[in-house]
């Protein structure tokens, strides 16, 4: 069982528990909106947090929020790039700067994620929140000039090629011992 807070909705807040099972079926599905049973009653309710594990493996505790089923909401929702840059056949790479789009929308139509087609964009072309398609009813609460993805040219670096000095000194190790010929012209040195 999975802890879980549920609030909102000027109602009293109550601490109660889900099923692991259930919930991360729920979640590997991209469910947000769940109905719970509590006691014969069942309220709907928003995934509003989830914490997990360090590893991110186990789920710690749960956040839901009541909602009604005609209520909007603001969620973010991950953006997935479709399809392959037509600048990647001259030698572009598809580099993505923005992963996620906050989004109004009424709270049975939340979407899984977004989706963007990068098929046209050729080198030095990008795209930004206005091109992304939401959902019908839904409305953009991120400034619609960011960034999400951009195709670019990735320059290798060039090594210069090592200079080698005719007679070069090697650098001298401390505490290596020295050759008996300069250890004897030491010794006459000191004397």
């Amino acid at each position: 069982l999975i802890p879980c807070v549920i609030y909102g909705h000027g109602k009293d807040c109550l601490s109660v528990t889900l099923n692991e099972h259930d919930f991360d079926l729920a979640m590997h599905h991209g469910e947000r909106l769940l109905e719970v049973d509590l006691e014969g009653k069942i309220e709907n309710v928003l995934i509003k947090d989830v914490q997990w594990d360090t590893y991110g493996q186990v789920v710690l505790h749960v956040d839901l929020t009541r909602v009604n089923l005609d209520e909007r909401v603001e969620v973010t929702v991950p953006i997935v790039l479709r399809g392959t840059p037509a600048g990647a056949a001259d030698g572009g790479v598809l580099q993505q700067s923005t992963a996620q789009v906050r989004i109004e929308c009424i709270v049975t139509g939340i979407p899984e994620d977004v989706r963007l087609q990068v098929n046209d964009l050729n080198i030095g072309d990008s795209l930004v929140m206005s091109d992304l398609e939401l959902p019908e009813g839904a409305t953009l609460l991120d400034e619609p000039d960011t960034t999400i993805c951009t195709v670019i040219v990735i320059a290798e670096e060039e090594e210069a090629p090592a200079e080698e000095e005719e007679g070069a000194a090697e650098p001298e190790g401390i505490g290596a011992k020295q050759d008996e010929d300069e250890g004897a012209e030491g010794e006459e040195a000191a004397a």
